[in-house]
């Protein structure tokens, strides 16, 4: 029993662990440097509940400057088409811009009672 040595491991799970472990890393400064939009496009971008719940906040705050004048890029893939035709990728508005613009209305963003952008 004295000379009985440890059992022998392969090194194969620690070069796959070791792989793994830089393909995560590549991933991570890739997304991060370039962009998850540009490096990932096939994920979709979709933000209108983001949208919903940030002006139903700034409603139920009172919030008039979130409300009426902070910016917003909406991002959806039935946006309607500009001017020119082409369908957006993104619209950039205000709550206000998006609650009464009928052309969002499907996207349930409600104007808010408590808030007056008039000022």
């Amino acid at each position: 029993m004295r000379n009985k040595r440890g059992q022998e491991s392969s090194p194969t799970p620690a070069v796959i662990g070791i792989i793994l472990g830089i393909a995560v890393l590549v991933v991570l400064v890739l997304g991060l440097t370039i962009g998850w939009n540009r490096f990932l496009p096939f994920i979709n971008s979709n933000n209108v509940e983001n949208i919903k719940t940030a002006c139903s906040t700034a409603c139920a705050t009172v919030n008039v400057y979130d409300f009426c004048s902070a910016p917003r890029t909406l991002k959806a893939d039935d946006l309607p088409s500009g001017t020119d035709g082409k369908v957006p990728k993104s619209v950039v508005g205000n709550c206000t811009f998006f609650a009464t613009n009928g052309d969002y209305s499907k996207y349930g963003i409600a104007l808010c009672s408590g808030v007056d952008c008039s000022q």
